[in-house]
Formats: structure tokens, sequence, C-alpha cells
């Protein structure tokens, strides 16, 4: 999502509709048919996160006094992740914009709404720094600011179900540079999410989630701001984007790195026989043209890219017609449903942690040489038509058998793969 593309929230707290059915509404998440009667709309330029609103075309968010989107526990089902006590602690950093008043509140709000452990900054569970390291960003009440909390509590709150005993590491960038414009373009915003990707080297995590896409460049993809990410051992993790097929000329900034391992996005529904995934119609996917095939791709994969970069990677619940619920206070306050793939990354990348084998993670080698049966293969669906990719490969828009674009090598079938 890009400059002139996103209509701004309304974030009024008078504004806020009473739904008393909220049964009904989350039996319309599990069928995936919440969007014939709401609409939806994204949080920030460069965020990749939607949240549904009160009707079709309306910008205020549907806003309830419970949760209406998947819960951490649905979610650890669909992903057949195990309980909540197993796994490794490891350290989770998020990149996102803004200071946000609320955010330990928030996250302790919906930690205790799902039944999960206490995350709390005196227990050395939490951490809130700013982009160099220094304290978190002082709050200014702006309506931008508003909606980057959104993106970051979905982060935050994403990364508390798939690893519920995780550390988490949020790191604040300027909220500027989450809105881009012809005086700020992504060559003036993305010094500063490279710092923050350096602080959040720094701070010992193992895996790091980024819920954003810039428009790329040659000098962006090629320069000093993606050389942060040549550290091995450490899981990258960026979401693929909204927007379906880009083409296959470039990708989206930072998923298109070698060393970045690309979130894709799945629809997820429940039935009375259990979960099944689509590729999400939104889920982006990508050739970049300016940077070799991504660490560990096997050749048959970047072959579809003429021999470069293919995305994405992975996949995981990202449609916000079968989206998931994210508690919010500044603002409207209260649940939200929200999607895009900004949902997959911080869940996927949270995953690498809890697994705790990233000392031999170099971007998204070992997905690529996982065990059978350690992700389950999505075969219908698609992010654009097949005549759209023909030039190159309909695999690029169409999933399929094995890999394709909108979701990689298919969603988590537990812990096995990372």
């Amino acid at each position: 999502m890009f400059a002139g593309m996103v209509a701004a929230l309304v974030l009024s707290s008078s504004l806020v509709s009473v739904y008393p059915d909220t049964t009904a509404l989350h039996h319309q998440v599990q069928a995936g048919t919440l969007l014939q009667s709401h609409g939806v709309v994204a949080t920030c330029d460069v965020c990749n996160s939607e949240v549904v609103t009160v009707a079709q075309g309306s910008t205020t968010p549907l806003a309830t006094v419970v949760p209406v989107g998947y819960s951490a526990a649905e979610l650890a089902a669909a992903y057949h992740l195990p309980a909540a006590s197993a796994g490794t602690a490891g350290t989770v950093a998020l990149i996102d914009g803004g200071g946000y008043p609320g955010f330990e509140s928030d996250l302790a709000t919906y930690r205790s709404q799902f039944g999960l452990p206490p995350c709390k900054v005196a227990d050395g569970c939490l951490k809130v720094v700013d982009y160099k390291g220094g304290p978190p960003l002082h709050p200014d009440g702006t309506d931008q600011e508003k909606e980057l909390s959104l993106e970051t509590a979905l982060d935050a709150e994403m990364i508390s179900a798939a690893c519920p005993a995780c550390k988490i590491v949020l790191v604040q960038a300027p909220a500027e540079d989450f809105y881009l414009s012809a005086l700020h373009p992504s060559s003036a915003a993305v010094p500063s999410i490279a710092k923050a990707v350096d602080t959040a080297i720094r701070s010992g995590a193992s895996a790091v989630s980024m819920s954003f896409g810039y428009p790329s460049t040659k000098d962006i993809n090629t320069g000093a701001v993606s050389a942060v990410f040549s550290h091995p051992g450490i899981a990258f993790v960026a979401s693929s984007g909204d927007s379906g097929y880009h083409g296959n000329v470039h990708g989206y900034w930072p998923q298109n790195l070698p060393t970045v391992i690309s979130a894709g996005g799945t629809a997820l529904y429940q039935t009375s026989d259990g979960f099944v995934s689509n590729a999400w119609n939104q889920a982006g996917s990508a050739c970049e043209t300016d940077l070799p095939p991504a660490h560990g791709q096997p050749s048959a994969v970047a072959a579809l890219c003429s021999g470069h970069r293919a995305s994405s990677d992975v996949s995981a619940v990202s449609d916000p017609a079968t989206g998931v619920a994210v508690y919010d206070s500044y603002g409207i306050g209260g649940w939200y449903i929200a999607g895009g793939t900004s949902a997959a990354a911080p869940f996927i990348a949270a995953l690498y942690a809890r697994a705790g084998h990233t000392s031999r993670v170099d971007g998204p080698n070992t997905l690529y040489t996982a065990p059978d049966g350690a992700f389950t293969d999505v075969s219908l669906g698609q992010n654009g038509a097949a005549h759209s990719c023909q030039t190159i490969a309909p695999q690029l828009c169409v999933a399929g058998k094995g890999w394709d674009g909108p979701t990689g090598v298919g969603t988590p079938n537990g812990l096995a793969g990372f």
C-alpha cells in the first residue's frame, strides 16, 4: 500500500458501533464471508495490514467488546502447534512506527483473553526502544500514530499467539517513515528502518518481523540499507505485500532481498473437518530482477523468475475476511478483525524463534530443505489471473502443487519446518 492508495482510518471514539451478535460475526470469519457486509481499509502507506470496517465503503474500523477474529488457540490448532509451554523461549523483535502509549497494557489484554502467560517490561519479557536503541518514542496523538498502533498491536499479538514463551522487543521507527510522498520517497524512509534492524540485531533477537513493504530501487536493493540483513543466524521475516502479483521486474523491499524470508498470505477457513487454507487473492508475489535467488531457493523456483529472486517463501493467514483478533486501545479502542500479510510475517518470525534452530538460518534456506510434511501445501486460489503471469510462469500467481508465488512452500504444520 502506497501514498494515495490508503483511505484514512476514522478513529474517533464517538463512531464506535455496537455489534451484539459477535457469534454470528465469528462464524462469518470462519466461513470467509465477512466482507460480504463489511469493508476493509489499509492501516498506512507501507503497512501490509488491513482492518475490517463497519460497512462496505466505510473507513471506520469495526470494533467490538469481545474478540471476533481468530483467537490464539484457533491459530495454534490451524497450524498444529504444540502446547504453549513447548519450544524454545527465543526473542522476537518487531519493527513498527510511532509511539504507542498503551502498548504493554494492550498486549496484556490480548494475552490474558486467550490464556497466554504474561509478558511485561518489569519481568524482562518485553522491551520497547526507539530505532536507535534509546527510550521509547514519545506518543504525539496524531491520527497517523493511531493508525500505526493497529499495525504494532497486530504484530505483537501474532508473535504472542505463535510463541507464547518468547521475549518480545518492539523497535519504534519514526511514524513519518511509514507514509510516503514525492518529498519523502522510499530512499528517504528506509535508512531509519535499516537502523531499526541493526538495533533489533543488537537486542539479541533470533528473529525479526517486518510488516511493511517499500517500493524498491536498485540503489536500495544493493546499497548499505540492505547490507544490514546479511546476518546469518537471525531469521528476518517480511510481509510479501497486499496487492497481489507485483510483476516480473521488482518486488517490495525488504521481502525481495535474498537474505530475507518473504511471508505470503492465505485465507483460512474453519469447517467441521478442521482448517483449510487457500491462496489469498491479494497476497504479494513477484520477481526481483535486481537480485539473485534467495539463499537456498531451488534453481527450479528461481528459474520461474529467469534465475532471480522469486517470492514468497512461506505463508500464513492474511485474508481479512478470515482475519485474526487484535486488541488496540489507541484510537477507537476495542477488539478489531485484521489481516494482510502483516499477520503472516510476525507469526512466521515467532515460529522460527520458538523452534530454536535459527543458528542455521540464512534467509529462507532452511524452508527449502525442511522434511516432508513440515508444511501444508496450498493448492487452491490465486492472486492474479494465470494469463497475467504467462510471460514467465503461472505459478507466480496461481497456487498449485509445490511452490507458488502467493504461498511459497505452504503453511506451517507444527514447528518442524523452522
